[in-house]
């Protein structure tokens, strides 16, 4: 037994030497699978809370604070919001899906995000007009960071106050009803007569790339004394490429629209740029078109325009004075296609009107414009279905109730106007061309509650007037000298604005 104890002891006792190297790799063996468990805890660590920092970003997006009730509504994915539903093709005259289903869920006023930001969008046409009426008090003028972009950080939409009012001033000298009485219906007129006359000539004409080259010609040379006859053509293509991606997708990657819509503007304002610095080298020129009054004010001793602005201004001027009609023209003509009965009763008004005449040739004069009750109610018609443009926006300036809701300071308001000029509780049957639905109604001179083609408000659009005459005398001429048909395409797609992706291509045929 004792031995047996002594050889355990022994045993017990005995220390067994391992090989130094075996030792050190053993030993870095177990270090090496620590570093790695505790690595790999870090990492989870950091995933975890990394996880939740997203989860509460995300939380906090699609639940914004607010000191009182939002509307109803979803934010989307964080950082896109809705934007890709709000830019979604809708192929028809009807409100835009991304509306239409928002308003059968929520109701007429919600929120929701559209690249990046936050907005409430109200097709009610009560806060609509309250709005418009706050202008300057509770909100003001304001567009989302891309369309900023596209128009320029000094454009008139995104000026306020005295300067909004003193370049609104500026630019009535041009569109107001004193110059156009004076210039520009007899002019409207004659480039109206020159473009149908050449058109007959051709076998089709694709009538909204007529029409955009017709008003261009025409108020490029108002605004810049510009001459298609003298000139290149590449400011005119400068603006189509800027159109083309104007209401599109913000990704600014060479190929996609919105790509093509900058260079646009870019190439555009260097040819403006180069006109002005032309100009403000020649102190004895004479003041022939609108750019030398606005270079007068720059040479003013305390100007209030600044070059930026002034660039600016002549950008937007030259967009908006031809496209946003020849648009709507556009449609129009497509309208007056399908309903044979409105073509009747607009040329048995306009016959009249060239019979009453001493030479039934002679231009459109002030009077009879003013005399074409029947057309007025049919341009009325025209811009009530076109809904050119898709949105108004707004910003809060402060935390406003309205409605039962909140909207919070810096938030963006998007008035709908077509949500309204298509609701069926204030237009009966509204998708129906019916110009006979503004018979005996009084002339609207503003925005309305029910009606905001041209805007609203303060900023209610200054070249209203100067629109009308042009549809009108475009429109008599139409009537009175020609028939038409429709060769080819028509068909309409919304992004969310309007366009005409197979074109509008009609043949002109000279009446007896």
């Amino acid at each position: 037994m004792q031995p047996y104890l002594q050889l355990a002891s022994l045993r017990l006792a005995t220390t067994i030497p391992l090989p130094r190297k075996l030792y050190t790799s053993t030993n870095l063996l177990v270090t090496s699978e620590a570093m790695a468990a505790m690595a790999y805890i870090a990492l989870c660590a950091a995933a975890l809370a990394a996880s939740v920092a997203l989860l509460r970003w995300a939380y906090l997006w699609s639940h914004p604070k607010s000191k009182g009730k939002l509307p109803p509504g979803s934010m989307g994915i964080p950082l896109l919001g809705e934007t890709m539903q709000f830019f979604a093709p809708n192929p028809t005259c009807d409100v835009s899906p991304f509306v239409k289903e928002r308003v059968k869920r929520y109701g007429s006023i919600f929120k929701t995000s559209i690249v990046g930001r936050q907005v409430v969008v109200s097709a009610d046409p009560d806060m609509n007009y309250f709005v418009f009426q706050q202008e300057g008090k509770l909100f003001e003028s304001w567009y989302p960071d891309t369309f900023t972009e596209i128009f320029g950080r000094d454009n008139v939409g995104s000026l306020h106050g005295f300067m909004y009012k003193y370049l609104k001033t500026l630019v009535l000298r041009l569109y107001g009803q004193e110059n156009l009485k004076a210039v520009l219906v007899a002019e409207t007129d004659a480039a109206c007569r020159r473009s149908l006359d050449a058109w007959a000539a051709q076998p089709s004409v694709e009538l909204k790339e007529g029409l955009s080259t017709m008003i261009f010609d025409l108020t490029a040379k108002k605004l810049i004394g510009y001459d298609p006859a003298k000139s290149s053509d590449s400011l005119r293509k400068n603006f189509v490429s800027f159109i083309r991606g104007l209401i599109s997708f913000p990704v600014n990657i060479p190929g996609t629209a919105y790509h093509q819509c900058m260079e646009g503007r870019k190439n555009a304002m260097k040819v403006l740029r180069s006109m002005m610095k032309e100009r403000m080298a020649d102190p004895e020129r004479r003041c022939e078109d609108f750019f030398d009054h606005v270079i007068q004010e720059l040479r003013r001793e305390k100007p209030l325009l600044t070059e930026t602005i002034a660039l600016d201004l002549m950008f937007v001027l030259l967009f908006a004075s031809f496209e946003t009609t020849a648009l709507a023209l556009t449609l129009g003509v497509k309208l007056l296609t399908e309903n044979p009965k409105v073509v009747d009763a607009l040329r048995e008004e306009h016959d009249a009107i060239a019979r009453n005449r001493k030479d039934p040739d002679a231009p459109v004069t002030w009077a009879e414009y003013r005399s074409m009750t029947f057309t007025n109610q049919v341009i009325m018609e025209m811009v009530r279905l076109a809904n050119i443009v898709p949105g108004i926006f707004r910003k809060a300036l402060q935390d406003v109730e309205i409605k039962g809701y909140t909207i919070p300071a810096g938030w963006g308001i998007m008035v709908c106007p077509p949500a309204v000029h298509l609701n069926p509780d204030i237009y009966e049957d509204p998708l129906a061309f019916n110009p006979w639905r503004w018979q005996d109604k009084p002339e609207i001179t503003g925005g309305t509650k029910h009606f905001m083609a041209f805007g609203g408000g303060l900023r209610f659009c200054v070249g209203t007037d100067f629109s009308r005459v042009l549809m009108a005398t475009f429109i008599h001429s139409l009537v009175t000298k020609y028939s038409w048909r429709t060769v080819k395409g028509g068909n309409i797609v919304r992004t969310p604005g309007l366009g005409f992706p197979d074109g509008f291509h009609i043949q002109l045929v000279p009446r007896n």
